[in-house]
């Protein structure tokens, strides 16, 4: 993702004038509107008047400190991301921000190069989020319940089902046939959930080399392998708040079968070649077209992730169980292949 610096707007917050110089005229140079504060209580006020992509805030200052910064726009300023400053003897302070919202946080002492990483990715992962809730938005009711294809009993009964569960916070394993919908339905389930507003995020577990499979999911850290140029958000950080929707969830490795349990469990996880864990809130729809019963039996899927994974069960029926709906679905891919206007002429 290519950033238009010149649109962003970040607020410098460190009651040391220097820090504050040095932060301020750096990412001036980098191409952003920079503005500055020098306590916790001016950067509210600063706040309060104007909006701002990003926040680095020192945590100790006087009158009010990076934590009091950090609960306002918790509070007040959603969309604004903040980066936490930190000296090494309060690293953990740091730590304990991030599990309160912060994006990130960088130790002093630091480099320019430090800094701009860490200010780029922010503002990549907020720019991401901001595309997944603006695409949402535009899809608008195409992932209802209403525009699911199929009129059947069967899928009726689907419908209904999904309904019930789309609210839940448990999570939900979706099997079918190969071309029975299985990821529209995860999508009307998040779009009809008290997550819609959040990202839905989507990985077919078969289509990516098992090296590189990791690292899409939960990101890596600068160096970490040969190519691993910057730190990367894995996707899961990305839908944080949202729906992760793994596809093919039976072609899942057995070593990241197990990676993937401790998301589940423990609600977090670590970066590749990192050592902090980041915690996610995240509700996990899986799909499969195989019997992952078989292949517990048969020791080729772990037993515990599958009864994690299979909270909700939601099972579509094939095409020749709903006849009476193939009029509609050949009709439905018509209309996506050549346009509404064109049938009709």
């Amino acid at each position: 993702m290519v950033l238009t610096k010149e649109k962003y707007t970040i607020l410098v917050v460190d009651d040391e004038e220097s820090m504050r110089e040095f932060l301020s005229i750096m990412l001036h140079r980098e191409g952003y509107a920079v503005d500055a504060a020098f306590d916790g209580a001016q950067a509210v006020a600063r706040l309060k008047e104007h909006s701002y992509d990003l926040v680095i805030s020192d945590i100790k200052m006087p009158r009010l400190d990076g934590f009091g910064v950090l609960d306002y726009i918790t509070e007040s300023c959603p969309d604004t991301a903040i980066i936490m400053i930190t000296a090494f003897s309060t690293a953990q302070q740091a730590v304990d921000a991030m599990k309160k919202g912060a994006y990130d946080y960088i130790t002093k002492p630091f480099n320019n190069e430090e800094i701009r990483l860490i200010v780029k990715n922010a503002l990549e992962r907020k720019e991401l989020r901001r595309e997944n809730i603006e695409l949402k938005k535009e899809l608008g009711q195409r992932y209802s319940f209403a525009n699911l294809i199929g009129k059947s009993r069967a899928m009726q009964q689907v419908y209904h089902f999904i309904e019930k569960v789309a609210d839940s916070k448990a999570n939900v394993l979706i099997t079918g046939e190969s071309g029975t919908g299985k990821e529209l339905v995860a999508k009307a389930i998040h779009y009809n959930s008290r997550r819609k507003d959040q990202p839905f995020v989507a990985i077919n577990c078969g289509a990516i080399p098992e090296n590189l499979l990791e690292s899409e999911l939960f990101g890596h850290e600068k160096g970490s392998f040969t190519g691993a140029s910057q730190q990367k958000s894995g996707l899961f950080e990305v839908a944080d708040g949202g729906t992760v929707f793994l596809d093919e969830i039976a072609e899942l490795p057995t070593m990241m079968q197990v990676k993937l349990l401790r998301v589940l469990q423990e609600h977090e996880f670590r970066r590749v070649g990192g050592t902090k864990d980041i915690k996610v809130d995240v509700r996990l729809v899986a799909a499969t077209n195989k019997n992952l019963e078989n292949m517990v039996s048969a020791e080729t899927f772990r037993e515990d992730l599958y009864y994690r994974l299979n909270v909700i069960h939601v099972d579509l029926p094939a095409l020749k169980e709903r006849r009476e709906d193939i009029p509609l679905l050949v009709e439905h891919f018509l209309h996506k292949l050549t346009g509404d206007d064109q049938l009709k002429a």
